[in-house]
Formats: structure tokens, C-alpha cells, sequence
């Protein structure tokens, strides 16, 4: 029996466990990545560990999500992550060159290799043929030091593409196609694997695109094949001797099949508040405030040429606003060479930093009861920075018939031809915004430099022997990290956990954090309940870390995604699920709980306990690998390396 291209790369990295699906394994990770909101902390943990040096082929830290200067705290964390780089052999993008996902892919991934990200949309770089993961920073930390990353061989899922795209439909319609069959749920465990002869038109920028928002359906990565598209891209970046082609076998068996026709698909869009909320926009026809193009999902030169091509000329609508991130200085720089800046300006654009920005809320909020047109890849409610805003995500062609008209449109209907624009086969490559490592014997020399805002990681204590505490907060399906944790105006926050926390479940309960804090004072944990994919969305560590530090012990829920799960393992907070999801309707906020032995439950591997809440018994499931246990039982990831660091010096 052949090998899916999944099985291939993963077998080949293999360092711990049996290759079954469902089963632990630890994989080697050849590159990490961080950004800067959630690599501050990433790197406070790594040195933590007393570590001297990175131990993987390549790390990079990227500023590109607090690049908003209000106050000292963003860049006193630029400061502390541009010398952490220099002490510690990482390359290190400087705010303004751009985008992790779209750097990322042009500069440094490459096909075979494997790279693990703090940052949900890591699977970018799936584009290229490359196992790109994100977690939470802890993992990416942890990988730096050499250790290995866990997770369950996944199973794989073939999306087969046949056919070929039409005009004005473009590859975010494909993975809004992708997320209309999967949606956001019930994919854990799984990741989609692109084959078919519909593949061979999609060049690397459409891939990442399909890659990036496959991020969106729950699964662990999506990736392509490395093929002649592969080549030509790496050949346009100055890397084509980077080059190598792989592929899934002809006889590879896979999970389950999705068959998807190209040549089917019209232009789509995910209505609020969800990416899995897809329509067909000739189906719309609303009145739009709005436009924001860009984000790691679609801001690559061929997005923003197309744009430009459709508004050559013309002029926006009457109270319609447009902003526009490229995604990286390498495609502003182009289009500023080539002219087409100069017709987005002239259209009326407002020319945004080649940075995060809207997409998280921290910059473009729009007005209150608004429809905004994005490209990004999330809609949550109130992630633009506006509650009350209405935002649906679209490709850069529908996004650009929005500006033209001041409508949400099928772009069909616009009176041009539709511009074909072609990816160049040379870029202008410029890597001046990249600071390279410094050689080895230069690196101890170097003074790390912390701001006032930069605390220490939060320690944890071990798994008590019994769990006694309250229903601190109980919410529904679908709860995001950003309604755990928001962006937006608290992200600057993120090196200083007491005073990050203030902000947990702020969206939801904005009593939660002082009520949290009495009952962890008051020696009572805390517990969440949930109900179905909790934790879905970003890869935010902070989402644990901060409950955590509240005092947050357990999360009982119907079901937990898969970051968020693993996020919270590493702080030491324990995964539960219902064994019957009836029990969600029983357990009010304000419970009490008890869950006696769960230290012994964990010891022996037991995969089920039994809490006691309302009069009642309640069975509580616990998926958990022995590694799991182990690092819970520690009261983290953290304790728990250094304890086996100790332990493996102690032995020599």
C-alpha cells in the first residue's frame, strides 16, 4: 500500500511512538516561527529553560500583530524579541517587512521540511509541500530546545480537485467550497491533502490561501504536493535550489475522499459570524460601509495586481471605505515599482502596514452596525474591534466589486473582463529587514533587553490530589480564544500576564477575572464549562496560560479543538469532555464540583472519572496520552521539561 504525502513527510520526522492514526507521536521540527504577540512569551518560556542555544535548522521571530505603538509596551516587546534573536541564533523580522505566513512562504519554506508555528494559520506553508502546524508557543519553545512536537498521527483527508477555475472565481472560493462540505467542526485529528489534476493551475500564492484557511475547519495542517508550481515559485523567490518534488502515491488509501470540481464553483462568501458560514454572493445584495483587503489569507502580488486592475481609474464609492495591507514588503515594493499603488491610491485605498492589523482588531475597526467586506480568514463576532459589526469574508475580486459599487455583489455582474494577472517568474528580492543570526561565538555577549511590561512565565503548582471547585463560568458552543482571550486594544498586554488576565472571557462575562481571582484566592478552583469545539480559532497560548493563572483547574466540555486542548495540557489544566453531553444541561454556573482522585486517575491512565456535582455523579472523559498525564501531573509543560532535563543530566 502506497503513502499519502501526510504519512511520508511525518514517518520520515518520526522520533517517538507507532505511526496508527488516532495514536501519539513525536515528530522532529526542522522550523519554528513566532510572532510577535504570542512569541514574547514564547521566548520568556524557552528561557526558562536554561537553554543556550536553538537546536532546530532555522527558527525566525516576526513582529507583525502589535506593530501599533500606542504606549511604551509593543515596542519594549520588539525590543526584547529583536535581542532574544541575536542571543540566541534566530532570524529576526523587523516590524514592516511583513506578514509571518506570506515572509514565511517567500523567504525560508520549503517542500519535505517540517515547521511549527505559535500561530493558528502556520499551515500556510502547506502551499509549498511542507507539514506546517501551529501551536501554542510553549510546543514551538520547547521545539526550539530540540525537544520533539506531539500530536496524533493524523488521519488524512484527499480534497481531489479536478477542473479548472473560472473567471472572477479564485482560490478563496475554493476553500470556502472546502469549508461549506467539512465545516468548523469534526475534522480534529484530520489534515487535507490536495491532489488531483485541478491542482496543476493553482500556483503556490492560491495554495497558501487554501492552506492558510483550512486553519478555519479544525484540521491539524492542509498541504499540496511539491510539483512544477512549486518549482516555478521557488525559482521567482531565488530559492530553486531549494526545490525537491514529492508526492503522495498513486495506491496512497485515505481517510475519505472530498470531490471537488473547479469549474463548479462561483464566487462565495462566509456570512457572520462564522468562516463555516458560507453563502453564494449572487445570493447577496447588501449596501456596504467597508473594505479591508489583505491579511496573511490573501495579500499576496497577484491578490493586490487584480485589485488594482479591477479599480484602475475609477473611484470609490461615496462612503465606502477601503483599506489595503500588502502582505509583505516584497509585494508593496512591487506594485509600488510596477505602478498599481499608485491606481490604488488613486482609487482611494488607504495603504495599511504590511502587518496583521484589521484582521485581529487592532487598527480599522468599523463603524457601529456596519457590513465589512474582508479577506481575512475569521469573522468571529466582535473580532474586527466592533461588536455590532457584520463582517463577511471574501476573495480580493468580490472584495474590490464591493469598493466599485458600494454593494456585496457576485463581480459577474461588473461590465470589465476579468484581469488575469500572472505571478512573476523573478521577484525583487530584498532581505534587508531580516536580521540574520549572529555567528555562534558573538551570541553570549549579547544583553537581552526588558521593558517594564516583560514579566516571568507563571509557575504552576503539581495536580492536586482532588479537584474542589465552582462552575466559574459556563459557556456555549463554538466559544473562540478570542472570546477567552481578546486581541484588539488588550493585546499589548500579552508579556504581562497578572495584568493580561484582567481581560479573560471580557467579551462574555466582564465580572469573570475578579471573580476567578477571589475563589483562586480563596483556595477554590475554577472550572469551565463548555459546550461543543471550544477553544477554536487562534492558537493563543494565553488562552490557557491566563485561566491558568487565575486559577482555572479544569475545562469540562462537549468537545475541545485541538490547539486549545493541547494549549491547556501545557498549563496544567485538565481536558475534560462528557461522556454523556445531557450532563452539559445539569451543570449550572455557580456549581460546586468535586472531582476526588483525579491525581490517581491520572497516575493509573484511567480514561474516565467520575466529578460530583448536584446530587449527582457526572462521567468525565479524559483522552490523554501517557506524555499527557506526565506533563499535567507536573503541572505543565514547562515544570515537566526541565524535571526530564534534570533527570536525563542527572544521569550522565
Amino acid at each position: 500500500m502506497g503513502k499519502t504525502l501526510t504519512e511520508k513527510i511525518l514517518m520520515e520526522h518520526l522520533v517517538d511512538g507507532t505511526y496508527d492514526p488516532g495514536n501519539e507521536i513525536g515528530i522532529k521540527i526542522d522550523q519554528t516561527l513566532t510572532q510577535d504577540a504570542t512569541g514574547t512569551m514564547a521566548y520568556l518560556q524557552f528561557e526558562s529553560m536554561g537553554l543556550s542555544d536553538i537546536a532546530t535548522e532555522l527558527s525566525v521571530s516576526y513582529v507583525d500583530h502589535n506593530t501599533i505603538q500606542v504606549g511604551f509596551e509593543n515596542a519594549d516587546d520588539h525590543a526584547y524579541l529583536e535581542s532574544i534573536a541575536k542571543r540566541y541564533g534566530i532570524y529576526f523580522s523587523r516590524p514592516g517587512n511583513g506578514i509571518c505566513h506570506q515572509v514565511h512562504l517567500e523567504r525560508f519554506a520549503r517542500p519535505g521540511k517540517t515547521l511549527l508555528g505559535s500561530d493558528s494559520h502556520t499551515p500556510t506553508a502547506g502551499g509549498v509541500g511542507c507539514i506546517a502546524i501551529g501551536a501554542g508557543g510553549l510546543d514551538v519553545a520547547v521545539a526550539m530546545g530540540g525537544g520533539s512536537y506531539y500530536l496524533n498521527a493524523p488521519r488524512v483527508i484527499n480534497v481531489h480537485l479536478t477542473g479548472e477555475l473560472q473567471p472572477w472565481v479564485t482560490a478563496k472560493d475554493v476553500i470556502l467550497e472546502v469549508l461549506r462540505h467539512l465545516t468548523t467542526k469534526g475534522n480534529v485529528g484530520c489534515v487535507c491533502e490536495y491532489t488531483g489534476e485541478g491542482i496543476k493551475n493553482l500556483t503556490v500564492p492560491e495554495r497558501a490561501t487554501i492552506t492558510n484557511m483550512g486553519a478555519e475547519t479544525g484540521v491539524t495542517t492542509s498541504i499540496f504536493p511539491s510539483d512544477i508550481q512549486t518549482r516555478k515559485f521557488l525559482e521567482a523567490q531565488g530559492r530553486g535550489e531549494q526545490w525537491i518534488a514529492i508526492s503522495a502515491d498513486k495506491d496512497a488509501e485515505y481517510d475519505r475522499t472530498l470531490e471537488i470540481d473547479l469549474s463548479n464553483i462561483e464566487p462565495l462568501a462566509a456570512a457572520p459570524h462564522s468562516p463555516g458560514n458560507v453563502v453564494a454572493v449572487k445570493d447577496l445584495s447588501l449596501p456596504v460601509d467597508q473594505v479591508m483587503i489583505g491579511s496573511c489569507t490573501n495579500s499576496s502580488y497577484v491578490d493586490l495586481m487584480t485589485v488594482a486592475a479591477m479599480v484602475k481609474g475609477k473611484r470609490l464609492q461615496e462612503g465606502v471605505s477601503l483599506g489595503i495591507a500588502p502582505g509583505s514588503r516584497q509585494v508593496l515594493s512591487s506594485i509600488a515599482r510596477n505602478g498599481a499603488l499608485s491606481d490604488l491610491i488613486s482609487f482611494g485605498a488607504r495603504i495599511l502596514e504590511s502587518a496583521c492589523g484589521f484582521c485581529i482588531g487592532n487598527s480599522m475597526s468599523p463603524r457601529t452596525d456596519s457590513v465589512s467586506v474582508r479577506t481575512s480568514n475569521r469573522n468571529f463576532k466582535g473580532r474586527s474591534g466592533t461588536p455590532s459589526a457584520n463582517v463577511y469574508l471574501t476573495s480580493p475580486t468580490v472584495a474590490a466589486a464591493a469598493a466599485l459599487t458600494g454593494k456585496l455583489i457576485d463581480p459577474r455582474l461588473l461590465d470589465m473582463n476579468f484581469p488575469r494577472i500572472k505571478m512573476p517568474d523573478h521577484f525583487e528580492i530584498d532581505d534587508s529587514m531580516i536580521i540574520h543570526p549572529l555567528p555562534p561565538n558573538e551570541r553570549a555577549s549579547i544583553k537581552i533587553s526588558r521593558g517594564p511590561n516583560i514579566g516571568e512565565p507563571p509557575a504552576n503548582a503539581p495536580m492536586p490530589a482532588e479537584i474542589k471547585g465552582t462552575v466559574t463560568i459556563k459557556v456555549g458552543d463554538m466559544v473562540t480564544t478570542d472570546h477567552i482571550m481578546p486581541a484588539g486594544s488588550r493585546l499589548k498586554y500579552r508579556s504581562n500576564v497578572p495584568k493580561y488576565s484582567l481581560f479573560v472571557f471580557e467579551p462574555l462575562d466582564t465580572d469573570f477575572a475578579a471573580r476567578a481571582t477571589a475563589l483562586r484566592d480563596s483556595g477554590i478552583h475554577n472550572i469551565i464549562v463548555a459546550g461543543l469545539s471550544y477553544g477554536q480559532g487562534s492558537s493563543r497560548e494565553h488562552a490557557a496560560l491566563c485561566p491558568m493563572y487565575l486559577g482555572v483547574k479544569a475545562v469540562i466540555a462537549k468537545s475541545i479543538e485541538r490547539i486549545h486542548a493541547a494549549n491547556l495540557v501545557n498549563f496544567g489544566i485538565v481536558p475534560f469532555s462528557f461522556a454523556d453531553e445531557k450532563d452539559y444541561d445539569v451543570l449550572p454556573a455557580g456549581a460546586n464540583i468535586t472531582i476526588p482522585d483525579v491525581r490517581l486517575a491520572l497516575e493509573r491512565g484511567d480514561d474516565e472519572v467520575l466529578a460530583q456535582a448536584c446530587e449527582r455523579e457526572i462521567i468525565l472523559n479524559m483522552n490523554l496520552s501517557k506524555r499527557q498525564r506526565a506533563i499535567l501531573l507536573a503541572g505543565g509543560l514547562l515544570p515537566y521539561t526541565v524535571q526530564e532535563r534534570a533527570k536525563k543530566i542527572n544521569s550522565l
